[in-house]
């Protein structure tokens, strides 16, 4: 299994809610990265929908996905990414997904409309 692609939440939540776009995230969802910041969202959005701890458990570890520590380089890109970002209004969620992506190299996977035309060296793939 090959990791290509790192994750936003809104392309995991697109999948987990069966929302439009869902069908790109579920091809290259094994063995994708996400950030436990990311993760940490996922998982608040699923239990807000009333899902139990023990059916988020069960589904992320279904996913495949492979969650990368959020340490002290990734919270220096995260930051140093709020200067550029702030005119899209990305949250710390959005530059802590940005930020694996540009360390790894790999192209991100969201639902965010509003990464697509950012001046970052990294590749956004929109899921709709």
């Amino acid at each position: 299994m090959t990791t290509e692609f790192v994750m936003d939440s809104s392309a995991i939540l697109a999948l987990v809610f069966q929302e439009p776009g869902r069908e790109h995230v579920a091809v290259a969802l094994p063995g994708a990265l996400i950030s436990s910041v990311n993760l940490t969202e996922v998982i608040s959005k699923m239990l807000d929908r009333g899902l139990s701890l023990e059916q988020v458990d069960d589904q992320m570890s279904d996913f495949s996905v492979v969650t990368v520590n959020f340490d002290r380089d990734l919270a220096i890109q995260a930051g140093v990414l709020r200067s550029t970002t702030r005119h899209k209004g990305l949250s710390l969620g959005d530059r802590a997904c940005l930020a694996l992506a540009m360390r790894e190299g790999l192209p991100v996977m969201t639902a965010d409309r509003a990464w697509s035309d950012l001046d970052l060296p990294v590749e956004v793939v929109l899921i709709r």
